[in-house]
């Protein structure tokens, strides 16, 4: 009952905030108006429609269990008129209206589910974006995996899935009650076959007993579907992950010759796939045999237990008709667990990944903010003040009593790999979120921090080179002129192309497509983690002569090793260990 409680919980926790939320949206009105109001006041009119038509929808259904009693009466009673009449006026005109009904309901419920699917969708991405959980949730080990398939199929199913239960149970309910209703005064005068035994309702408590024993045994065969259907997804997710990475890396796993390494990966994490699906067929096929089984025998059972009181002559051809239909309505609601068993197994497993989401971004959320948000400075520089940065499992690795770079004063940070040199970067750039100390910039000062392998999108050039602004924040004249700057004029003439251009353009390119970037942000501040590392000499040298002639304004602080870049620095820290220690940053001599 607790595990019951508990999944209750977390289905109303992912459902209520869209029924609630103050968010606005637009609502497009004939004649093309829109009109702005709250989500809220869209989804839950929706909802109270959706739901009244499918009471309405059982309301005729017990109306045609009366027709069906008065239409197989006038068979046994062979009364043609009678026969025709309740055909053409009563179930012609009742089944018009319930197919009527059913189109406008499916409607407005895919109305509902897109709507619901944007509005989660938008928050979920925006939580795992804001404030940098995205990231902070893989550095601390907080992250659930593949988080793309939580906000695209999850979300999806999510909605659909509970839509669906929901008019299910909410059918079920009714119809139980409705047609329990008719089945008791039909049944209100029975005693127990063979016996005189009067028990009141008897169908009614037939059809309770009936389901309740078959859905004990149908939650005993399928419990384990639940489990089996989280791994299931997992271990999917994890395989297509595994198929994107192969395809976003080809041409370094062809250059190592790795594709054998990378088939028995991919062979390993598709055996996972096929034994747990086996391990799904192996408990379906327990549970088919019996819900086949209760489905089967369904079709007579009714008929058995009304037959005694046909034969001796309790009721006529149409009421044992009309209670046979009441007692399989009723059984059947009953049973509902039975029907959509691996339905709610499969919903379950949503649910958890969902909830395991949210909670993972929540833990992110609670550690509060990244310590080292900058702060404004005085001096017009960016300091760094009793600052000591760790790994994520707590291992100390920069210590920073005082350092300083000083406005237009480019600055060249050398040291061993593993030094701490990125991460100190990060930590100027407000996204390092382990350590303490503090850090101060300019105030409203543009900060630009370009990686080693940057980001490119896919899509055109102009909105990979425009990144992170949009495609039409620049005009091409400034977008030409930046590929001239950074040597790839042959790419001017392919702005509008759409293509996977980090597959397209070889790293040096890449590089160079980030230094456009830069030279059309014109940033205040602009942080070179080895950003033209992938770049011959002639190539590094034209970006950081085009750096110093475009933005005169900007002040350059690059991470390097090669000795070719002190020619374009004016000052030099080095990263040093006096052992085992930390690394601390040092001024050294002016490069000569």
């Amino acid at each position: 009952m607790s595990g019951l409680w508990l999944a209750v919980r977390q289905i109303w926790r992912l459902v209520y905030p869209y029924f609630l939320t103050r968010d606005r949206t637009e609502l497009r009105l004939p004649f093309g108006r829109r009109l702005s109001v709250q989500e809220r006041w869209i989804a839950l009119p929706l909802a109270g429609i959706v739901f009244g038509i499918e009471f309405f929808q059982v309301a005729i259904n017990v109306r045609l269990s009366y027709f069906s009693r008065d239409w197989f009466n006038s068979i046994q009673a062979k009364e043609q008129a009678t026969f025709w009449t309740l055909l053409f006026t009563v179930f012609c005109f009742w089944a018009a209206i319930f197919i009527a009904s059913a189109i406008i309901q499916y409607v407005l419920q895919s109305y509902l589910q897109i709507g619901w699917r944007r509005w989660m969708t938008r928050r979920y991405t925006a939580r795992w974006l804001d404030g940098h959980v995205h990231y902070r949730m893989q550095l601390a080990g907080t992250g659930t995996d593949n988080p793309d398939q939580r906000i695209q199929e999850d979300v999806d199913g999510f909605i659909q899935r509970t839509q669906s239960l929901a008019l299910n149970v909410l059918s079920a309910a009714s119809n139980l009650v409705s047609f329990s209703i008719i089945l008791w005064g039909i049944s209100s005068e029975f005693t127990v076959p063979g016996t005189g035994w009067y028990v009141p309702g008897f169908l009614v408590w037939g059809a309770l007993i009936y389901s309740a024993l078959a859905t004990g045994i149908t939650h005993w065969i399928g419990k384990p579907l639940i489990r089996l259907n989280f791994e299931q997804q997992r271990y999917e997710a994890d395989f297509r992950f595994s198929l994107a990475r192969l395809r976003e890396y080809g041409e370094q796993v062809a250059l190592l010759g790795g594709e054998r390494a990378e088939r028995d990966r991919l062979g390993q994490r598709f055996g996972r796939v096929i034994d747990n699906f086996l391990a799904i067929v192996n408990r379906r096929k327990r549970l088919i045999a019996f819900t086949a089984s209760y489905s089967q025998v369904n079709v007579v059972i009714p008929y058995i237990l009304v037959a005694p009181y046909y034969f001796s002559g309790q009721i006529l051809l149409g009421g044992m008709q009309q209670a046979a239909g009441a007692f399989a309505r009723v059984e059947s609601t009953m049973s509902f667990f039975i029907t959509f068993y691996t339905t709610l197994a499969d919903y379950k497993a949503i649910v958890d990944r969902l909830t395991g989401f949210d909670a993972a971004m929540a833990r992110t959320e609670a550690a509060g903010a990244i310590p080292f948000a900058p702060a404004p400075s005085a001096g017009g520089g960016v300091t760094a003040t009793g600052l000591n940065l760790s790994l994520p499992d707590g291992r100390p690795i920069v210590r920073a009593d005082d350092l300083s770079f000083r406005p237009g004063e480019a600055t060249l940070v050398t040291g061993p790999s593993g030094s701490g040199k990125s991460t100190m970067f990060r930590a100027i750039a407000g996204i390092w979120p382990f350590g303490s100390g503090r850090i101060e910039q300019p105030a409203n000062a543009r900060v630009m921090l370009l990686p080693q392998r940057p980001y490119i999108p896919v899509g055109t050039l102009r909105g990979a080179i425009a990144y992170p602004e949009t495609e039409d924040t620049y005009p091409d004249e400034a977008i030409v002129s930046a590929l001239d700057a950074v040597r790839m004029p042959h790419l001017s003439s392919r702005l509008d192309q759409e293509a996977s251009w980090a597959q397209t353009l070889s790293l040096g390119e890449q590089q160079r497509v980030a230094i456009a970037r830069a030279l059309l942000a014109r940033p205040d501040w602009l942080f070179l983690d080895e950003a033209t590392a992938a770049l011959d000499e002639e190539n590094e040298d034209a970006v950081y002569r085009a750096l110093k002639e475009r933005l005169p304004g900007t002040t350059v602080v690059s991470i390097g090793h090669r000795s070719t870049l002190a020619a374009f620095h004016d000052r030099r820290i080095a990263m040093r260990s006096g052992g085992q220690g930390p690394f601390t940053p040092v001024a050294e001599p002016s490069p000569a």
